[in-house]
């Protein structure tokens, strides 16, 4: 995983529970990396599972909550530092369409060496959206956060319905956005 979603992680966790969290997080995790994260480094992701972990333990919340919540925030510190990825006529589906074909290839060529979930999606109707989520790492909650954070800044509301998705590493998931028409 890319530097730059751990240090959005530690600080949201700065924000919401304080700099003292974020230490003893820090501390209680015994990460390869300190926790000196770089924007551009790349890290494993089990590192991000001990720190949610722990964040769970002291914060007795679950760490799939805790992963919705943390994907929310990312969408807006994500669509702040690279405003590039969208357009003014976007709307949340469109968004979410261009997700693989467009954003993850401009991705890919900022960061080559990222390894990035895919998302297929269909319009079964107008005003649904499904998008098929599978990563070799198990952040399907993360994805989640991430299409409710992109709702909060298109200013949209949509009902999301899961399906989950057995897999033998990592986690794959259908997420089914319906609009009220």
């Amino acid at each position: 995983m890319k530097g730059i979603v751990f240090n959005v992680f530690t600080g949201m966790v700065d924000e919401k529970f304080g700099e003292e969290m974020t230490e003893k997080l820090i501390a209680q995790s015994d990460l390869p990396s300190k926790g000196a994260y770089t924007g551009v480094g790349t890290y494993c992701f089990k590192e991000m599972v001990a720190l949610v972990t722990a964040l769970s333990k002291e914060t007795n919340l679950p760490g799939n909550e805790l992963q919705k919540i943390f994907g929310e925030y990312l969408f807006g510190k994500l669509a702040a530092k690279y405003p590039m990825f969208q357009t003014d006529e976007d709307t949340l589906f469109t968004f979410l369409e261009k997700i693989e074909n467009s954003i993850h290839v401009q991705v890919k060529k900022l960061y080559p060496e990222a390894e990035l979930p895919t998302f297929e999606n269909t319009r079964p109707f107008p005003h649904v959206l499904e998008l098929t989520y599978q990563s070799k790492r198990p952040f399907a909650d993360v994805a989640e956060g991430l299409i409710r954070g992109a709702m909060a800044h298109f200013g949209e509301e949509a009902l999301i319905e899961r399906e989950d998705f057995e897999v033998e590493v990592g986690s794959k998931a259908l997420f089914r956005l319906t609009k009220q028409v």
